[in-house]
Order: structure tokens, then sequence, then C-alpha cells
């Protein structure tokens, strides 16, 4: 192929991925976005709503740092698409606060030292709001079966659920 002729093949289209439009309700507020089909509600979150308070972790649903509530129920942010959640009500741990009032189990964190280096943190509040919200801490057996989703590599455990049990005698 000569210089000349090479010159005339165009250059190959730009590929762009998939996109489409999401609305959903993140803490109370309304959101319209465009979206690569591929984005994680994780990636939504952080990245397009700078939210931060969820944690990439692992990104495979292992650790349960990235923890939020859809419509009430807990999910692993990293494996949910942000396109499937049209209409869907989003709650982060930076939601639960009315405004400088804490939430119950945020403040129970605080009060039993259940945090160490703090990283997972968020997802283990936002998994113990589902927990209380379930009825699923008659024990603290229970509770620690329904949070094993959720890793502390520090070992606050015990503390973990001693402010579920807590909080959730209180509220």
């Amino acid at each position: 192929m000569t210089t000349e002729s090479a010159s005339r093949i165009p250059p190959p289209a730009e590929e762009t991925a998939p996109s489409s439009d999401v609305t959903l309700t993140v803490n109370g507020k309304l959101h319209s976005l465009r979206v690569d089909n591929r984005t994680s509600l994780l990636d939504l979150l952080r990245e397009h709503l700078g939210l931060t308070g969820s944690k990439t972790g692992c990104n495979a649903g292992a650790c349960g740092a990235c923890t939020v509530l859809v419509d009430g129920r807990r999910v692993n942010s990293c494996l949910t698409l942000a396109v499937r959640l049209e209409g869907a009500e989003v709650t982060t741990v930076e939601g639960l606060a009315d405004g400088d009032e804490l939430h119950p189990l945020q403040k129970a964190f605080i009060d039993l030292d259940a945090a160490q280096c703090g990283f997972c943190t968020p997802g283990q509040i936002m998994s113990g709001v589902g927990c209380i919200r379930e009825g699923h801490t008659g024990s603290g057996e229970e509770i620690r079966e329904w949070m094993s989703g959720n890793i502390c590599r520090c070992g606050c455990y015990v503390n973990i659920v001693r402010a579920v049990g807590q909080t959730a005698g209180r509220i």
C-alpha cells in the first residue's frame, strides 16, 4: 500500500461504550445521569456523585466495604449495575445522619469503639442498619451470622456486634 492510498483510508471510528440514562434517589436527592452501562453503583456513587463513604474493597462482593441500602435492602454496590436501579432509592452512610444528629448506630460505633482503622466502618454501619431493620438482632450469634458478609481486618467484631445489638434495643 502506498502512502497516498493509506492517507485516503478514514481512521477507525472511536468506539464508545453503550450508555443509558438512569434516575435514582440517593440520600433523599433525585439524580438523573447518563452512565456507561458497565458502571457499578459503587462507581456511580464515588465517581459521579462524589459520595466516597462507600469504600472500594475487593470489587467482588466478598468484603462488604461497599454495602449500601437500595430500597431498604442491603446490597454490595460493587456488584450492582447502576443502570438496573432506575427509580430506586439508595441510602449511603452519608445519608444516615439527620443534619448534625448521627444515626443511633453511627453514635454506637463511636461510643463502643467499634472502629479501628475505619475502612470497613461505612459498610459495617450500613449492613448493621439493614440487619436491625430486618429484625436479625435477637442474639450476638444472630447478628454475627447476618453481618458475616462484612469483613473487618482489624478484628473489631466484638464491638461491632455490641453496637448493632445496643442500637437494635434503642430503635
